[in-house]
């Protein structure tokens, strides 16, 4: 029962922080050392991922489906595939070569808690002064950012190869610097997560080939059933909260939590 409820918890954590600047690998992390839960097998933590991929899919599949079948013959949806791989490929090529030194160094239980903390940190200080210099959006649609844009936006994702630092977060601040609206690059992030992080997923199952496992299939399953409920939730109601009270809650929560690890690391 106590590993139901870690995972649970685990999957709330997960699906509830992946899609918002805080950086859910950093929250999974922490929470896990908190729980001390030990996922059961190196499976747990890409499944549980594979939720929230999962609710991405389900809020825009409609969108994603017109795309789909007009690829053959329709300039907007080839435009718009076009877009979101040319966003993809700095982070697939750039973690792909250096993905053993991200899990090794970066992500070694000595380093991972002062990384995640000083990134925390100063990411929050980055996204209060980002808000208030950023310039007038001239960008507002996400389905069709010129092509340059896109790439740029890729390159900021890159940044988020690094434990703390969140994804959505490089990607929404890029995106306001390079001058699109904060509601459409929130909009583009969504789009950008489904294969960024699944790429990311399937190079973590296949890294650790010889060592998954699906023993406590129910710790999985519950896992991945709650990551994919509550990140459909916060899908579901992000963009409308950053149109209205932008990034600056995020900003303050993250000096708050990276303070509050170094503060424990101190102990």
């Amino acid at each position: 029962m106590n590993d139901i409820v870690n995972a649970i918890l685990l999957g709330i954590v997960e699906g509830l922080t992946v899609f918002l600047p805080v950086s859910s690998t950093a929250h999974l992390l922490l929470f896990q050392d908190l729980l001390g839960f030990q996922p059961p097998g190196a499976v747990f933590p890409i499944v549980i991922q594979f939720g929230a991929i999962l609710s991405v899919v389900v809020v825009y599949w409609n969108k994603f489906w017109r795309v789909l079948v007009g690829l053959p013959s329709e300039i907007g949806a080839q435009r718009f595939a076009l877009g979101v791989i040319i966003a993809f490929l700095p982070s697939a090529v750039i973690g792909a070569l250096l993905h053993s030194f991200i899990k090794d160094v970066l992500f070694a239980p000595s380093i991972a808690p002062y990384v995640i903390a000083t990134t925390l940190i100063l990411g929050g200080i980055i996204i209060l002064v980002v808000e208030r210099i950023a310039p007038q959006p001239r960008y507002t649609n996400a389905d069709t950012l010129p092509y340059a844009k896109c790439f740029q936006i890729g390159l900021c994702q890159v940044i988020s190869i690094i434990p703390g630092v969140s994804r959505s977060g490089a990607t929404i601040l890029g995106g306001e610097l390079l001058g699109v609206d904060r509601k459409a690059a929130a909009e583009f992030t969504f789009y950008l997560a489904v294969p960024t992080m699944l790429g990311a997923s399937v190079l973590d199952v296949y890294s650790n080939r010889d060592v998954l496992t699906l023993d406590a299939g129910l710790t999985i399953a519950v896992g991945f059933v709650v990551s994919f409920l509550v990140a459909w939730v916060v899908v579901k109601t992000f963009i409308g909260f950053v149109g209205r009270y932008g990034l600056k809650p995020f900003g303050w929560y993250r000096i708050v939590a990276g303070a509050l690890i170094f503060a424990i690391l101190a102990l």
